[in-house]
């Protein structure tokens, strides 16, 4: 999956405009430096394939399109695509709207700074949405007309914009941007303004792959007063705090009331050592008229986010997880009577977790969505029974859903397929392809086959595993195999579409791909999803085991030929695997993977989650529960490593410090072991820029294909 990865909008360095050259006073060179600049724009990827099979750079062709908006009528469709060059290491994204019935896209802006974050006035006419400032004072508001003409920059605040959303009755609007709260060394020493250090008093000095620098991203209300942004409020004013949450969240998680009178957004007002141990997070509502801030969820201990209105301002509804530490603990839909006070959790009996939620108009139901068995489907709650139900089914995962008059609008995925906007008939659940950004490129492809399969475990579960066929498959053959170990430990394994772990172009290189929905993945219920905490090297472990010893049975399988790869705690799987494997496997990748399970725990940034993993400090030699979870740390196992493998890491993931790959590699050449390790800079968790993309899996095939191809 692929999620946001900036603080708070920071998106230094990805709308730098191209160079182009000295300007001269004659109208010819006037001439050529438009020319030079249209050519920097990146747009749509019309290409010619000389092969029916997906490559790396086939995969970055494909435009990524996002952010669906259904306009007030319920008429149009608003989103944005994001354009990819390899030869300009960058990418690009462009607004379009359609017809929510199906028909031409219509392109409403064309640059090359990129454009972000659109969403409709009140009316319908203008789009307001996120574009570079004209004094390059970064991310600005912007405002155009509906058909894309008389764009016009609205805002100019002196920190830059991201996130914003316009009050129901259309004379305001809400922005997040980042200010600066905290001294840093410069502040506190000013004769010493070239002193390149930071200085922290308590932990929690990092977060993702940024550093903390003072600034905080706070909600800022505005009137919009002809046409521009006026009196800006900054409803959190002095507070050492941020919200969206770091690092994902976004303005999901920000609403208005329907009155305009009320802001309800989610923070976790929590600093330092209290912040990196803790999940509490909580829904705020700030009314404009008092200035006034309550917390709404006081006293419930785990995430409070995402919360949204009902249309008619009677109740508000948000995402509840009940227990303190746990990040992959259930999501609960709960829904408060705002007249009475009363808070009650409506998917007691619902045992998966809901996001991306939505009203009816009529304020008596609720769309959204949740993963079910390695799928994420739509479904639709109705207030007044309390009942849940699917509203969609299939091999495909949804990621939004919106109401459009009389049917919805969802964007969805699979394995095989990178998103697109679907309508779905709400009663029958038949969808209707609505945009085709990729048909021209899907069209000259030859697309693997995915299974559905179910694998014995050792301890009698029935484990969905993934098994997904080359193109062209040919039985009669023998393919190479590879186990994908999921991350997490707790994420879904779904029917995902991802720009690095992807299944469609592993296949493709004639591999037969095995994913297991080993112990502690998502949407197969939170009773499998907890039984991998205090317990990571145990039974899932020798789930990933009992997929690839199921599956090599098959006659197009070479057992011979096997390998093992994953990322993050998949990273962690491969390199536990590669001492207790016993010989079945013949070369390992791990991608930012946790090698050491007690320095994970010590430079992390966020703790609870390695407290709540291992059930406890490396240093607690009494608790005999974090004693066995650090005994089954892969370090403990090198001494039995003999298998070559390659190891890649970012320099700048702060969930698991690259020191983690570079231990695993210096421990693979030391005790004798054939390795590699690839190293990126500037990364993250994820490989985000083309060029390192594409890198990634050259690096990724060769190392496969050396090892396991004859």
């Amino acid at each position: 999956m692929e999620f946001k990865q900036f603080k708070s909008f920071k998106l230094k360095g990805l709308f730098l405009f191209l160079s182009i050259g000295i300007l001269m006073l004659s109208v010819s060179s006037c001439e050529s430096t438009v020319q030079k600049e249209e050519v920097s724009i990146i747009g749509k990827a019309n290409i010619k394939l000389e092969s029916d099979i997906l490559t790396p750079e086939v995969l970055w062709s494909f435009g990524r399109l996002g952010d669906v908006q259904v306009s007030p009528d319920g008429n149009t469709l608003l989103y944005g695509v994001s354009y990819y060059s390899k030869e300009l290491n960058k990418s690009n994204r462009e607004l379009f709207t359609l017809p929510s019935t199906g028909g031409e896209p219509k392109q409403l802006t064309k640059t090359a700074g990129g454009e972000y974050g659109a969403v409709w006035s009140v009316d319908g006419k203008k789009i307001f949405y996120l574009a570079a400032a004209q004094n390059g004072n970064g991310l600005q508001i912007w405002s155009m007309n509906s058909d894309g003409s008389s764009k016009m920059q609205i805002s100019n605040v002196s920190t830059g914009v991201s996130n914003i959303k316009v009050a129901p009755n259309g004379s305001k609007v809400l922005f997040t941007s980042d200010i600066k709260i905290d001294k840093n060394v410069q502040d506190m020493y000013p004769d010493l303004p070239l002193a390149d250090a930071k200085l922290y008093d308590d932990i929690m000095y990092r977060h993702w792959d940024t550093w903390e620098d003072g600034y905080y991203g706070h909600i800022f209300v505005a009137d919009i007063l002809n046409g521009k942004i006026e009196n800006t409020l900054d409803i959190m004013e002095g507070e050492p705090f941020e919200s969206p949450l770091m690092p994902f969240g976004g303005i999901e998680e920000i609403n208005w009331s329907p009155d305009s009178k009320t802001v309800a957004y989610t923070c976790k007002k929590l600093s330092g050592k209290e912040y990196s141990l803790s999940t509490n997070s909580d829904v705020y509502l700030y009314n404009l008229d008092t200035k006034e801030t309550i917390n709404f969820t006081d006293g419930m201990p785990g995430y409070d986010m995402q919360p949204l209105y009902s249309p008619d301002g009677t109740k508000l509804a948000w995402l509840s997880m009940a227990r303190a530490g746990f990040e992959a603990d259930k999501q609960r839909l709960f829904i408060a009577d705002l007249a009475t006070g009363e808070k009650k959790n409506y998917s007691e009996n619902f045992d998966h977790s809901p996001f991306g939620m939505q009203w009816t108009e009529d304020s008596k139901s609720i769309y959204f969505v949740a993963g079910i068995f390695g799928t994420h489907q739509i479904h639709k709650f109705d207030f007044e029974t309390g009942k849940i139900k699917a509203v969609t089914e299939g091999m495909h995962d949804y990621h939004s859903v919106s109401t459009a008059g009389d049917q919805l609008i969802g964007t969805k995925v699979s394995m095989i397929k990178p998103q697109e906007i679907y309508a779905i008939n709400v009663e029958t659940g038949n969808e209707t392809e609505l945009s085709f950004e990729n048909k021209h490129i899907l069209d000259q492809l030859t697309m693997p086959t995915v299974e559905k399969r179910y694998v014995k475990t050792t301890d009698g579960q029935k484990m969905l595993t993934w098994v997904i066929l080359p193109p062209h498959f040919d039985a009669t053959k023998k393919y190479p195999g590879i186990l994908y170990c999921e991350g997490g430990p707790q994420s879904p394994l779904s029917q995902f579409w991802s720009y690095r772990w992807n299944f469609s172009i592993m296949a493709s290189n004639d591999y037969v791909v095995v994913a297991p929905n080993r112990r502690g993945v998502l949407t197969m219920g939170q009773k499998w999803t907890d039984q991998i905490s205090k317990d990571n090297s145990g039974q899932a472990m020798k789930d990933l085991l009992s997929a690839i010893d199921k599956v090599k049975e098959e006659p197009y399988v070479d057992e011979e030929r096997l390998g093992a790869i994953g990322a993050s705690f998949g990273g962690f799987s491969v390199y536990w695997l590669a001492g207790n494997h016993n010989n079945r496997f013949k070369t390992f990748i791990a991608h930012c993977g946790v090698f050491h399970s007690e320095m994970e725990y010590m430079t992390t940034e966020e703790s609870f989650f390695d407290s709540w993993e291992k059930g406890g400090a490396p240093w607690e030699k009494n608790n005999k529960v974090a004693m066995k979870s650090y005994a089954g740390s892969p370090s403990n196992f090198v001494q039995n490593w003999d298998t070559p493998i390659l190891v890649i890491h970012g320099g700048k993931d702060f969930r698991v410090p690259y020191s983690q790959g570079m231990a695993a590699f210096n421990s693979a050449r030391l005790v004798g072991v054939k390795a590699r390790f690839l190293y990126f800079p500037e990364e993250n968790h994820w490989v985000l820029k083309p060029q390192n993309g594409i890198l990634w899996q050259r690096t990724f095939f060769n190392w496969l294909d050396e090892h396991l191809k004859e």
